[in-house]
Order: structure tokens, then C-alpha cells, then sequence
């Protein structure tokens, strides 16, 4: 062998060792949620080869538009009321029964340095694109588009629906939606570790193995400015005999003062079995914004809680007689002020409601 073909064979015996295909370790979590997202990963990224695709690409254009509009007819305008109304925001937010919603949870308190949202959807792992890559199974994507497309429509998600669309997908659970959500907030994700919470209230690694009560996702993520915000996703019961069996409450009560959202929550706090949960929100938050599947109206004292009616009250859709309130609601809503989006049940601008309770001052 000459010298010219010894080198060559040499040089292509090292690059058959060095050049390997791209690790799992080499993709940060924020150019996953971005590609997912349908929005370009960073320069250098191993997802930048797979934005190549008709199939994402296609995925990208559906994304831009309907969070384009999303953004016009309803979040912009919700930030707008946000800023003028609520006026002390707290450090946490709770939002029960939101399922995977930082979209909403955001737009209403977008200063919030810890998210707490609970749905009865698992959370599923955390997403590993270049394996699922190397196993041809980066699909999916349309499922994705079809799980929150009511949310993006209507403003809330028909768990029923998206628990078939996530099923059905090789990228299953709530984290995927998640990460959209938070990388068209303008959010970078830092970091993600799947967790459960112990019977103290205290937030472990979850190993699949231990046995609990709520099982999740703990996300680390910032914003344009570099703050280090927190973002858990619990599947856990929120009824009674739920909350009574592990460590939820202890765990949300360690996050101090608190403010509370709640939008297209099924009037599950209208009966007697959620009863825990609704008291536990009355007494650990500040600030309340809310349709009226949330809270009765009956249970906000009005020498603990200042009432700010907004939008105009109508019934509740005939599958959930339980939430009607109509006497009461006539009393606070009788002289409520507009809004120009919206939400929950009622979608409809002009047919929406929305109640912003602030506890008076101890």
C-alpha cells in the first residue's frame, strides 16, 4: 500500500471512530420544546436537521398560525386586563384542574416565579428526540396539533380528546405540551426531572417504582430577562379522598402565598366531595381569578374577599347543572365590567364571565 492510501485508509479508520451520530446529551431541552413548538432550534443544534422535513415544516406553519392567533383575539387582550387589575401579584400560582395550560396561566400572571397545575393526564417522559430519531419514531407531531387545538380555539382543552390524541402518539403525556407552551411564551427551558411527591409534602425523584399519590414534572425555565422560574405538572385526584391519601396539599402549602386561576374546572369545586381543595385555595391565596366553573360564589366571604365582576353571566351548559348559581351571580355580575376576550365554557366574546377576588387586607 502506498503512502497516499495508508494515510487515507488512516484518516477514514479515525473518522469511522470520532464522528458518531448526535447524543441525546448534545440537544438541550430548549431547542426540544423549540422544535416541537415548531420554532427553529439554535444554530448548531442536532434538531436542525430535522427541520428539514416537509413533515415539520408543515408542523412549523401550523403552529405560527394558530398561536398567531391566539395571540390576537385573546392573549394580548388578556395581558392587557392583567396589567391594569391585578395589582399585587404573588410569587406562586395555583391553577387545579388546568391540565397542562402555562399558555393561559401566564398570560393572566406572567410574574409568577412558580406554576403549580394539576389534570388527571399523565405527565409521560421527558422528551428524547434524537433516540426517538434513530428509531424512526420522531412522529407525532400532528397529534400534538390535534390535542390542543381546542385550547387554542375555545381557550380549554377536552380531556377526553387529548387523552386520545396523547395515547396515540409517540410523544405521549403533557410534557410535550408543556414545552410548546412555554417556548411560545417566549420561555426558555433550562432543565426537566420527572418527580412524585412523598407523604410529607416533599418533591423526590420520581423512579416509577415509589408508591404516591401525585406523579409529575418539575421544569426549570426563564424568560427574556434570565430569571430562574419553576413549573410543576401534577397528575394527582383533587376530590376528597384524593388529597387525603398523599402528600399534595403539604407539598402546594410549602410554596407560600399564593394566587389562584381557574378556568373550565367541569364546577367540580361546586360539590361537596372537592370541598378540601376549594378551602385550601380560599385560605392559601391573595388574589383569585376565575369563571365560574371555578369557586361558588357563595363561599367568598365578603369581609374576607373584595368581589371584581367582569363580563356577563349566563348559565352553565345543561352537562353541568350543578354549577348554577343564577340568584347570586345576578347580585355580583349585575354591574360587571367588560372584557373584550373570551374564556372558559362560554368562549364567545361578549358571553364570558370572569371574577377577580382580592382578600382584604388582615
Amino acid at each position: 500500500m502506498n503512502r497516499i492510501a495508508l494515510v487515507a485508509a488512516l484518516v477514514s479508520g479515525l473518522l469511522g471512530v470520532i464522528v458518531t451520530p448526535a447524543r441525546s446529551d448534545d440537544v438541550t431541552q430548549a431547542d426540544t420544546a423549540r422544535f416541537l413548538a415548531g420554532m427553529p432550534p439554535s444554530a448548531g443544534s442536532p434538531l436542525e436537521a430535522l427541520t428539514k422535513s416537509g413533515h415539520w415544516r408543515s408542523h412549523a406553519k401550523a403552529m405560527d398560525t394558530a398561536f398567531a392567533t391566539v395571540e390576537k383575539n385573546t392573549l394580548s387582550k388578556i395581558r392587557v386586563w392583567s396589567r391594569d387589575n391585578v395589582k399585587s401579584p404573588q410569587p406562586t400560582l395555583l391553577y387545579m384542574f388546568g391540565g397542562p395550560d402555562f399558555l393561559f396561566a401566564n398570560a393572566f400572571f406572567p410574574d409568577a416565579s412558580t406554576y403549580l397545575l394539576v389534570g388527571l393526564e399523565p405527565a409521560g417522559d421527558i422528551p428524547d428526540l434524537m433516540r426517538m430519531q434513530r428509531r424512526g419514531e420522531v412522529a407525532g407531531l400532528g397529534r400534538l396539533e390535534s390535542s390542543m387545538r381546542t385550547l387554542l380555539a375555545v381557550s380549554f382543552f377536552i380531556t377526553k380528546d387529548m387523552r386520545e390524541d396523547l395515547g396515540g402518539s409517540n410523544l405521549q403525556g403533557t410534557i410535550p405540551i408543556i414545552y410548546i407552551f412555554l417556548a411560545r411564551s417566549g420561555m426558555e427551558v433550562r432543565d426537566a426531572s420527572l418527580v412524585m411527591i412523598d407523604d410529607n409534602g416533599e418533591v423526590k425523584p420520581d423512579d416509577k417504582k415509589g408508591k404516591t399519590s401525585a406523579r409529575g414534572v418539575k421544569i426549570t425555565f426563564a424568560g427574556l430577562d434570565g430569571r430562574l422560574r419553576t413549573f410543576y405538572y401534577f397528575t394527582t385526584d383533587l376530590a376528597n379522598g384524593g388529597v387525603q391519601r398523599g402528600g399534595f396539599l403539604k407539598f402546594a402549602g410549602k410554596l407560600g402565598p399564593a394566587d389562584a386561576f381557574h378556568k373550565s374546572a367541569s364546577y367540580l369545586m361546586h360539590k361537596d366531595n372537592f370541598s378540601q381543595i376549594r378551602s385550601f385555595v380560599l385560605s392559601q391565596t391573595k388574589t383569585i381569578v376565575q369563571d365560574d366553573s371555578g369557586i361558588p360564589l357563595r363561599y367568598f366571604d365578603q369581609k374576607v374577599w373584595d368581589l371584581y365582576p367582569f363580563g356577563k353571566y349566563h348559565e352553565p351548559l345543561e352537562i353541568f347543572p350543578e354549577g348554577r348559581q343564577s340568584k347570586i351571580a345576578r347580585e355580583v355580575f349585575g354591574k360587571a365590567a367588560k372584557i373584550d376576550f373570551g374564556l372558559g365554557y362560554r368562549w364567545r366574546t361578549g358571553e364570558s364571565n370572569l371574577l377577580m377576588a382580592v382578600k382584604k387586607p388582615q
